[in-house]
């Protein structure tokens, strides 16, 4: 597989289903029993209805689907026997794939993270990386600490090894664990937190609770360097899915690409006093917004009612720009949130192991307990939260057609589906 498969859904192919009339049901049971080829009929369809689609022509019949390109020649092989063969076609104009995200491997695992929100389209980059790289990064700021980090690389074990038994059904999840653990530990690492602020470990960046401004001022730049990457994908998309106008025009191509740099790059100007930064930054913002208000009033019609809605709209964009990077904000509160609940229970501990050092030992674990559960689930809900809402919002435009094969019960041990994905 090339770099550029690597970033977009299954290639899919368009296929046509050749077999002999007389056993077109025995070509179309093994079709349905691999599982990999999507047809104009139900995924769930009999056999009997499927086989009333045919197109027969004297002593032969064809079906039309879609299937993944590296299964054709497999499938192809399988309905040799019966006289049958699945024969690649030509991609009908305007008319897109439905798609598939990759299911084998570790990709496999990481992918619910996108098709939770919906079906990536056909023509658009495969965001997976990306985006999971972007949520556990987020969780770490969140959820910094070496310790809790390490607790959630030991589930990840447990989730990857299918031990305890009924964990089993989760794991697919281990990457994620894995990932958030790492993150975890290296936030924990820069914030000097081990089952919070132990002195286990040195500070190697800031203390949240001693200096919440800085911990801000990093969660703002770095929500900024994440909006900025999800424009960028939003530009490639733009021009994948429509061409010039679509790349140009959109609040999540070109337009709105240029006007967050163009603001980016005239705060920083004002912020260091050079005078020529931001005049430059506020050239660009104004190129994005005039192209932003084009494409709206084009998109409204035209008119006096037209000028009047692409001006709110442009007005909305604008708000909602700022608002998105305003929400990163969170990953300041509750990276803060998490840290004061640690200091919390640390100071209760070390105050009561004079006194009473088994009341202080239960008191850190159910303290670090309760901090691991709840302000893990906390971060986890609100690192999608960042994710869906502000940075996928930048990267998708339209939701793709799922890829729904049509299948059949297997009748026999023989059959076996073939990969998908």
């Amino acid at each position: 597989m090339n770099w550029r498969e690597a970033l977009r859904p299954v290639r899919m192919e368009r296929v046509a289903i050749v077999a002999p009339a007389r056993s077109l049901d025995d070509v179309l049971r093994i079709v349905g029993q691999a599982g990999v080829v999507e047809l104009s009929t139900p995924p769930d369809a009999p056999l009997p209805t499927v086989s009333k689609t045919a197109v027969v022509r004297g002593e032969v019949a064809a079906l039309v689907g879609w299937a993944p390109a590296k299964v054709v020649s497999e499938l192809s092989g399988r309905v040799a026997p019966e006289g049958g063969a699945v024969v690649p076609l030509a991609r009908p104009r305007g008319r897109e794939a439905p798609s598939l995200l990759r299911s084998e491997g570790l990709r496999g695992n990481l992918a619910p993270l996108v098709t939770t929100y919906g079906s990536t389209p056909y023509a658009d980059v495969d965001p997976t990386p990306l985006a999971v790289g972007a949520y556990v990064l987020m969780f770490g700021m969140m959820f910094g600490d070496v310790g809790h980090g390490l607790l959630l690389l030991v589930a990840a074990i447990g989730l990857y090894g299918k031990r305890p038994r009924w964990l089993s059904r989760f794991h697919r999840a281990w990457p994620f664990f894995v990932g958030a653990g790492l993150a975890s530990m290296l936030f924990g690492l820069l914030y000097g937190e081990f089952f919070g602020p132990t002195g286990v470990v040195p500070v190697l960046w800031v203390r949240p609770l001693a200096d919440p401004l800085t911990l801000l001022a990093a969660a703002l730049g770095g929500g900024a360097l994440l909006l900025a990457a999800a424009y960028l994908l939003g530009v490639v998309n733009r021009w994948r899915e429509g061409g010039w106008p679509a790349t140009l025009y959109s609040p999540a191509g070109v337009a709105g690409s240029a006007l967050f740099f163009g603001l980016g790059l005239a705060l920083l100007g004002w912020y260091a006093k050079l005078g020529w930064l931001t005049v430059t930054g506020g050239v660009i913002a104004a190129v994005g917004l005039a192209l932003a208000f084009t494409g709206f009033y084009a998109e409204a019609g035209g008119g006096a009612s037209g000028t009047a809605q692409a001006t709110i709209q442009l007005f909305d964009a604008v708000v909602r720009l700022c608002a998105n990077v305003a929400s990163f904000a969170r990953l300041a509160a509750f990276g803060l949130t998490h840290t004061a609940i640690g200091s919390i229970v640390w100071g209760a501990t070390t105050g009561l192991w004079a006194a009473a050092p088994a009341a202080a030992a239960a008191l850190f674990l159910l303290g670090n307990a309760l901090a691991l559960t709840i302000e893990g689930l906390v971060a986890g809900v609100q690192a999608l939260r960042l994710e869906y809402y502000e940075l996928f919002s930048k990267v998708f435009q339209t939701e793709g057609r799922p890829f729904r094969p049509w299948h059949l019960p297997p009748t026999s041990k023989e059959v076996t589906p073939c990969p998908s994905g």
